[in-house]
């Protein structure tokens, strides 16, 4: 079988994907050592018996609906490339809005001390230690699985000796310390608890529900970094968090309630409200 004959077999096999042909490249990339298909090779040329089984073993587990990126474990986020598994999160395109905003703030203030709430895969620490000049900074996660992935991405990305990783039930690795941010950000968990029986199942099925569950309405968490925060954030500090596609007024209301001005809301490239940010007043 040709690369040509296997792409086409597997994208009509994978036909419930609406991101079928990514995955099947993806999945020949990752046998095959190449980087892209179209570039490296001729998609004529014969697949060995021996690659086409790797390559079928993976996609059956794409087929039974296990995300891609954990299949091959790694995602791109910000032009940077991270190892993931299961236990972490997945980085999300979406998430760029809010690290970007964050990276143009920054240039406004000299060696930013930053916090980022949720670790994860280590993306938004990551990607801010790596193109914020002579930032620090702290991440924190109650999941040895995420500081343990954090920590590995942070080293291959040549950033470990900017980032501190902590396990820490929101802030509380630092009740004792005498630390106060320029900046704190988080894509905390902000799924309706109700809501995740309902999400596709290569989320509800393989995600970690640590990462996902966000209580009844799904600000939780919103309310309880806000309101811990007043504690850790210098004045005219910056509080930026993601938020779920109706959530950005009640995030909001809840920077107000809690201290917070000059709220902007930023939406994705859906045009979907997903960013909110404020200053400490």
């Amino acid at each position: 079988m040709t690369i040509r004959q296997m792409m086409k077999k597997w994208v009509r096999e994978l036909s419930n994907s609406t991101t079928a042909k990514l995955d099947v490249e993806l999945a020949m990339c990752k046998v095959l050592d190449v980087t892209r298909l179209y570039i490296h090779l001729n998609l004529d040329e014969e697949i060995s018996k021996k690659n086409e089984n790797r390559i079928e073993a993976l996609l059956k587990q794409r087929r039974k609906g296990r995300p891609m990126a954990y299949i091959i474990g790694k995602k791109e986020f910000m032009g940077l490339d991270f190892f993931v598994k299961e236990g972490v999160l997945i980085p999300r395109p979406d998430t760029e809005v809010l690290v970007e905003d964050i990276i143009e703030q920054a240039k406004k203030i000299d060696n930013p001390l930053i916090v980022d709430i949720g670790t994860g895969s280590g993306a938004i620490s990551v990607s801010l230690a790596k193109y914020i000049n002579g930032s620090k900074v702290y991440s924190l996660d109650i999941s040895d699985d995420a500081l343990e992935v954090g920590s590995i991405n942070a080293k291959n990305n040549e950033v470990e000796d900017k980032i501190t990783f902590l396990k820490s039930n929101v802030f509380s690795a630092l009740e004792n310390e005498d630390v106060k941010f320029d900046i704190i950000v988080s894509n905390p968990p902000y799924i309706r608890r109700a809501d995740i029986s309902g999400l596709e199942v290569d989320v509800k099925d393989y995600e970690p529900s640590l990462a996902l569950d966000g209580g009844e309405d799904g600000l939780d968490f919103y309310r309880n970094i806000t309101q811990d925060s007043i504690k850790f954030i210098k004045d005219n500090g910056i509080l930026g968090y993601e938020v779920g596609y109706d959530q950005a007024e009640d995030v909001k209301k809840i920077m107000i309630q809690n201290g917070y001005g000059d709220i902007r809301i930023l939406e994705d490239l859906a045009s979907i409200e997903r960013v909110v940010i404020g200053t400490k007043i």
